[in-house]
C-alpha cells in the first residue's frame, strides 16, 4: 500500500518547495520508489508555484499539472469541498498508487489564500496522508516555535485524540552560533508531542538568483549578453564617487549605475580586468553609454560580463531589484540541485528509515547509486592525483569533492594558474586541497621511473622527457604509493593516461587486458555498458574477459550482475563471424565464472524489454531483465552509450578502467563537474577495495 505523507506548511516562508524536494531526493538516494504530487496550484502576489516543474527538471518524476487556483478558489468559495477533494483523488490517482511513497504537498498561508489551512486538513483527510509539519525558525524565539507547531498539529488530529502528524521540519534555522541550537528546538517541540525530523539551515547561497532571472522578472535590455548564469549575491548602487565606490566592487556584486556614469563604467571594467568576477552591470534611467567607451571597455565585457539596460530612474531601478521575486527559477537547475541537497542532508536518517518500512521492492536508482558512491569514498579517504589540475572543470569537482570529504584531491599543475582557474569560477579554495607544482616535483620521480622501465632502455634523460607530461607524474605517485589513485582525461585522450599506466602499474593477476564500464543511471535503475572505451575490436576470449570483470565490477558497486552479450542477433537467428564471436564469448563466460548469469547472444531490446524476451528468447534467463550490458566492439559501444547519455538525459559515471594493477580512471573530454567528481569517487571506491 502506498504511504501518503502531506507536507503542510505553518508560515508563508517555510520553505515547502525545497523540503519536499528534499525528501523525494532522501527517499530516492535511499532506494525507496517515491512520487510526488501538487494537487492545488497556487498563485501568490502573480507569481504561479512551480514546485512540479522543479520536480520534473531534478528527477525523472513527471507528475501531473495541479488544479488551477481558480478552480480551487471557485470550489471553496461555494462550500464545494468535497467535490475537490474527489477531483483531487482522481487527478493524481496514477501517481497516488504508483510508487511505494508519495510526497503531497500542500498550501502555504498566505493573506491571499485565507482557506490554505481548511484546504491541508481536507488534503489530509481525503487523501488518508500523514502530516509532516513544516515551518520556518527565521525571527522567532524557541517558544515561538514549538507553540507555532502546536497550534498546527493540533488540526490534524482523528477523532480529537490520534493525529495524522508524524513529525516536523523547521527551516531557516540559525547557524551562526548566538541562537538556540537544533537540540534546543528538539526538546521544545519534544515537550509537545511533536518529533523534528528535520533541521534545514540558512545558507545564503542558495538564494542567489541568475543575472538572467533577473532579466526576466524585471524585463531588462541586454546589452552585452555574457555569461547570464552569473549568480547576484548583493547589490551595489553607485551614487559616490569612484574612488568611494571602489569597496563594493567585489565577487558576485549587480552594479547598479546610470547610463552616463562614464568613470564608474572604466572603474568597473578595470576591476573586472584585475580578475574581480562581478555579477553583472545594471544601467538606469534608460541611457546607453557612448559608443566610444563602450569599445574601451570590449576586454572586459569578453570575460562574460552582462551588461543590462533598465528604462527606470536609478533609485527605482534599485528599488526592483531589491524587490523582485527571488524563487527559484524553473530553468535554473544548479540552484534546484542545491537546495534540494540542502534539506536532504538535514533530515533525520532514523525518521527516514521508518518511512522505508513496508516498502514493496528496493531499487538501486540514480540517486542512491550516487549516494552510495558518495558515502563509501568517505569512508575510504583516499588521496586522489589529478593531472590536469589547473582545468577549471576539474578544479571545481576538486573543490566539490574536498567539501564533501569524498577524496583528498592533489591537483599537479602550477599554483598560480590552479589559483586562477578556482577565481575565475568565483571558488575558493579548501584547505583539503594539495596543489603540487610539476616543475618542483619532477626530479625526485626520474630514479624511480628508470628503475621500473630500465628493461625497456629508460635513461635519466628519456625519463626526464616523459615526467614532462603530468600524466606521466602523476602515475609514478600512484606506482609509489604516494598517492591511491588517478584520475585524467578532461583534456587527455585515453591513450594519454592508458599508456603510462599499463607501462608503470601494469595489469592485476589474472587480467588479460585492460577494460572499461560506465554506470548508466537510467530513470529506474542503474545499469553497466562495457566495453565503451578502451577495445576495438576484441576476440571471443578478450569480450569474455571484459564480460567476467565488468559482472564483478557491478557487484562491487551493489548491483547483482545480469549479463547480456550484445549482438545484432539474437540466439541463433543471426549467422556470421560477428555473431559466432558473441556465442563464443558467452561460452567462454559460463565455462570460466559459472556463477555469472549471462546470455547471448543477445539484441539490446531482447535484452532489456520483457515483451521482446518473451518472443525472441523465452528461455533466456537474463532477457527482458539484463542490468550488465557487454557490446561487441567499441564502435557499438561507443556510439550507444553516448547515444543513451545525451539523448535521454542520462548521468553516466566512468569510464571506470579494470584491470590495471592500481585505480587509473579515464575521463571523456566533454565531462561535466559532476561526472569528474563521481569518478573521483569511483576511484576512491576501487583504492579502498585493492
Amino acid at each position: 500500500m502506498t504511504r501518503r505523507i502531506l507536507l503542510a506548511p505553518t508560515s508563508h516562508d517555510s520553505g515547502l518547495s525545497s523540503t519536499c524536494l528534499g525528501l523525494i531526493h532522501a527517499l530516492d538516494e535511499r532506494g525507496v520508489d517515491v512520487g510526488y504530487l501538487k494537487p492545488l496550484a497556487q498563485n501568490t502576489h502573480g507569481h504561479l508555484d512551480h514546485t512540479t516543474d522543479l520536480v520534473r527538471l531534478v528527477t525523472d518524476l513527471r507528475p501531473p499539472e495541479p488544479i488551477s487556483s481558480e478552480d480551487t478558489e471557485h470550489a471553496f468559495a461555494r462550500g464545494h469541498d468535497d467535490d475537490l477533494m474527489e477531483r483531487v483523488l482522481n487527478h493524481g490517482e496514477e501517481e497516488l498508487t504508483g510508487h511505494d511513497v508519495v510526497v503531497i504537498e500542500g498550501l502555504v498561508p498566505t493573506d491571499e489564500h485565507t482557506y490554505s489551512g481548511r484546504i491541508n486538513i481536507a488534503l489530509a483527510k481525503s487523501l488518508d496522508a500523514e502530516v509532516v509539519l513544516v515551518g520556518s525558525a527565521h525571527g522567532l524565539s524557541v517558544e515561538q516555535v514549538a507553540s507555532m507547531m502546536a497550534g498546527a498539529e493540533s488540526s490534524y488530529r482523528v477523532g480529537g485524540e490520534i493525529s495524522r502528524v508524524i513529525g516536523a521540519v523547521l527551516t531557516r534555522v540559525p547557524t551562526d552560533g548566538s541562537g538556540p541550537s537544533v537540540e534546543d528546538y528538539r526538546q521544545a517541540l519534544s515537550a509537545q508531542g511533536i518529533r523534528l525530523v528535520g533541521a534545514v539551515p540558512f545558507l545564503i547561497d542558495v538564494t542567489w538568483p541568475r543575472v538572467r532571472d533577473m532579466q526576466r522578472e524585471l524585463d531588462l535590455t541586454v546589452i552585452n549578453e555574457g555569461d547570464l548564469d552569473r549568480r547576484v549575491r548583493e547589490n551595489a548602487i553607485m551614487a559616490q564617487s569612484v574612488l568611494g565606490s571602489l569597496s563594493v566592487l567585489t565577487e558576485g556584486r549587480l552594479v547598479v549605475v546610470p547610463g552616463d556614469r562614464h568613470d564608474v563604467l572604466l572603474a568597473t571594467a578595470l576591476a573586472v580586468m584585475n580578475g574581480t568576477r562581478l555579477a553583472g552591470i545594471l544601467l538606469t534611467a534608460g541611457l546607453r553609454p557612448d559608443p566610444v567607451l563602450m569599445n574601451m571597455c570590449a576586454p572586459a565585457f569578453a570575460t562574460g560580463l552582462p551588461v543590462l539596460l533598465a528604462q527606470g530612474q536609478t533609485f527605482n531601478t534599485a528599488d526592483r531589484v531589491i524587490h523582485m521575486n527571488t524563487g527559484i527559477a524553473v530553468d535554473d537547475e544548479p540552484r534546484t540541485r542545491l537546495v534540494m541537497q540542502l534539506a536532504a542532508d538535514n533530515l533525520d536518517e532514523t525518521w527516514l528509515s521508518t518511512l522505508q518500512e513496508g516498502s514493496s521492492s528496493r531499487r538501486l536508482s540514480p540517486a542512491a547509486f550516487r549516494r552510495e558512491l558518495t558515502l563509501r569514498s568517505r569512508r575510504a579517504n583516499k588521496r586522489i592525483v589529478l593531472p590536469e589540475g589547473s582545468e577549471p572543470r576539474t578544479a571545481q569537482a576538486a573543490v566539490s569533492c574536498a567539501e564533501k570529504g569524498v577524496a583528498r584531491c592533489v591537483l599537479i599543475a602550477p599554483p598560480a594558474e590552479v589559483e586562477q582557474a578556482a577565481a575565475g569560477l568565483g571558488l575558493t579554495l579548501p584547505e583539503g586541497i594539495e596543489i603540487i607544482d610539476p616543475a618542483e616535483a619532477l626530479p625526485r620521480y626520474v630514479g624511480p621511473l628508470v628503475e621500473r622501465r630500465k628493461h625497456k632502455g629508460m635513461t635519466e634523460h628519456i625519463a626526464m622527457d616523459a615526467l614532462q607530461d603530468t600524466v606521466v607524474l602523476g602515475t609514478m605517485m600512484v606506482h609509489l604509493g604516494e598517492v591511491d589513485g588517478l584520475v585524467s582525461g578532461a583534456v587527455h585522450t585515453t591513450a594519454n593516461t592508458v599508456r603510462p599506466a599499463l607501462q608503470i602499474l601494469g595489469t592485476k593477476p589474472g587480467a588479460k587486458l585492460v577494460s572499461s564500464v560506465f554506470f548508466m543511471g537510467l530513470p529506474d535503475e542503474v545499469v553497466v555498458y562495457g566495453d565503451c572505451a578502451i577495445n576495438p575490436d576484441p576476440n571471443a576470449e578478450e569480450l569474455a574477459d571484459i564480460a567476467i570483470q565488468s559482472a564483478d565490477s557491478a557487484k562491487a558497486f551493489g548491483i547483482e550482475p545480469r549479463v547480456a552479450m550484445i549482438s545484432f542477433s539474437t540466439g541463433s537467428s543471426g549467422a556470421g563471424a560477428d555473431v559466432q564471436k558473441v556465442a563464443e564469448a558467452t561460452e567462454l563466460v559460463k565455462q570460466l565464472r559459472p556463477d555469472i548469469l549471462v546470455d547471448g547472444p543477445l539484441q539490446y531490446d531482447a535484452a532489456t524489454t520483457a515483451s521482446v524476451a518473451k518472443s525472441k528468447a523465452p528461455n533466456s534467463p537474463v532477457a527482458g531483465n539484463a542490468n550488465v550490458f557487454i557490446f561487441p566492439d567499441l564502435n557499438t559501444g561507443n556510439t550507444t552509450y553516448k547515444a543513451v547519455q545525451r539523448s535521454a538525459s542520462v548521468i553516466s559515471v566512468g569510464p571506470m578502467l579494470q584491470g590495471i594493477a592500481a585505480p587509473v580512471n579515464d575521463l571523456s573530454r566533454g565531462a561535466l563537474v559532476e561526472d569528474i567528481e563521481y569518478t573521483i569517487a569511483l576511484t576512491a571506491i576501487q583504492a579502498a577495495a585493492q
